[in-house]
């Protein structure tokens, strides 16, 4: 497990979800890890596990949306590692709202701060590995809302697009730097269906008028040919990838990491023809944090298992 031996990484976002378990991976494959987010309790977090795994980390308080923040987030991982060769984004805010009622400073928040994050970053982290006169990897996440319509999702649709094509522009202005800029796209993740996707799982209200689903979770369930959600640890494997010399001929491109929803005919639900369902997909499904499962064998179950307290889940962005 030596894929990124000698490199060193930041990761802009430090859930135990998905930027806690990005930074897990990538420290495991040998990298020394710098975790950024605007709430250093969560990065703390992060680098208290990652450091229990005997791995090298450091915990910076920052907001990717700051120019100034990132300058010294990059400075700091610099003065402590030495250099930098792998960046990995994810942040951004999210507002959800009708077309009709989106409040223009929503908009503005939203629709600005994802590629403005992903423009910020890219820049510094790009400054730092030209003059350190190598190449590098960076990485942006995205969601299935870069390439599709969602229904309430406007603000968020149009920010990840942006990220998109904003990041294929920086793959051809850094290319001649050694330095590639890839892109990584989740559909709704499995661990949202213990945080923002309780509807009929755990939620017998979820009907309600007044929520914004507009969908089931059993029927976005049957949407996916794979007929699972993907996970924390699917996105970080496929950042592992895009962080390593084994994509070295690679940048520009996007990965879809969603069980085949996007390149699947939009009118074939393989689910119906299978009989998959969302009560029995989260019976055997377990909570999981920095990738590791956790003691909970049931995420729904009364009593958590051996005595442990149910692992706290965060609301992370796809």
């Amino acid at each position: 497990m030596d894929r990124l031996q000698g490199k060193v990484a930041i990761i802009f976002g430090a859930g135990p979800n998905i930027g806690g378990t990005i930074a897990h991976f990538l420290a495991r494959e040998g990298a020394r890890v710098a975790v950024a987010d605007v709430s250093l309790e969560a990065a703390e977090e992060t680098v208290a596990f990652l450091r229990s795994r005997g791995l090298t980390a450091h915990a910076i308080q920052g907001n990717a949306t700051s120019a100034a923040d990132v300058a010294r987030i990059v400075a700091e991982t610099v003065n402590s590692f030495g250099r930098v060769d792998i960046a990995v984004n994810m942040a951004g805010r999210v507002h959800w709202s009708h077309l009709l009622d989106m409040a223009l400073d929503d908009w503005n928040d939203a629709v600005l701060s994802f590629p403005t994050a992903g423009l910020l970053t890219t820049q510094h982290a790009a400054r730092a590995m030209i003059a350190g006169g190598h190449g590098g990897s960076i990485i942006h996440l995205l969601s299935t809302a870069a390439h599709f319509g969602e229904a309430s999702g406007a603000a968020y649709t149009a920010s990840k697009a942006a990220l998109l094509s904003f990041a294929r522009s920086a793959a051809m202005d850094l290319a001649q730097h050694g330095i590639r800029v890839n892109t990584v796209t989740p559909c709704a993740m499995e661990h949202q269906l213990w945080t923002l996707m309780k509807d009929e799982v755990l939620d017998p209200d979820w009907q309600r008028p007044d929520r914004m689903s507009f969908y089931s979770r059993d029927e976005y369930l049957k949407m996916l040919p794979l007929q699972r959600f993907p996970r924390a640890s699917d996105l970080a494997w496929a950042t592992v990838f895009l962080a390593s010399d084994e994509s070295a001929v690679i940048t520009g491109i996007d990965i879809p990491v969603d069980a085949g929803l996007r390149h699947k005919y939009p009118t074939w639900t393989p689910g119906i023809h299978s009989g998959v369902n969302i009560k029995d997909y989260a019976e055997r499904t377990r909570v999981t944090r920095f990738g590791e499962p956790q003691e909970w064998l049931i995420p729904g179950q009364r009593e958590p298992a051996h005595g442990q307290d149910r692992p706290r889940q965060e609301n992370e962005h796809e």
